[in-house]
């Protein structure tokens, strides 16, 4: 194990992402299609909060229904916009950061994807399951 190994070794770089006059809707669906549980909300390129797939889920019906268009989905999305539901006040890391600080962040915060900035633009997103398919690569 590289001791001070940067985050970037790890990190997605090729992040999907949504702008905050994206709907709800659209959310689902890149969270279903690309099976990912966090999305970056950017403006510019520079992010301006994250909408992760809990923050869904509690807005829905789609953990108790396995239909993908769901009528009281819509209704309910269509109340809300992503701005809304999105969590404003995000830690954010810079590809610099060793792998060990981002973990210790995981573990101190409880959250589970950290947006990766430079000069205040998003270039990556790491993720706790980066972190562990890191140390199993370890083993």
């Amino acid at each position: 194990m590289i001791r001070k190994a940067p985050v970037s070794m790890i990190m997605t770089e090729h992040v999907i992402t949504l702008k905050s006059k994206d709907n709800l809707e659209k959310a689902e669906k890149l969270f279903k299609q690309h099976h990912i549980r966090h999305l970056p909300v950017v403006q510019d390129n520079v992010i301006i909060g994250m909408l992760s797939y809990s923050d869904l889920l509690r807005l829905s019906f789609a953990d108790v229904t396995d239909d993908n268009d769901s009528a009281a989905d819509v209704m309910v999305y269509n109340m809300f916009t992503i701005g809304q539901v999105m969590k404003k006040k995000i830690v954010c890391v810079s590809p610099s950061n060793t792998i060990k600080e981002v973990a210790e962040i995981f573990a101190q915060k409880e959250f589970h994807a950290l947006p990766v900035v430079t000069n205040n633009k998003l270039v990556g997103i790491i993720t706790t399951t980066d972190l562990i398919n890191y140390l199993l690569e370890q083993f």
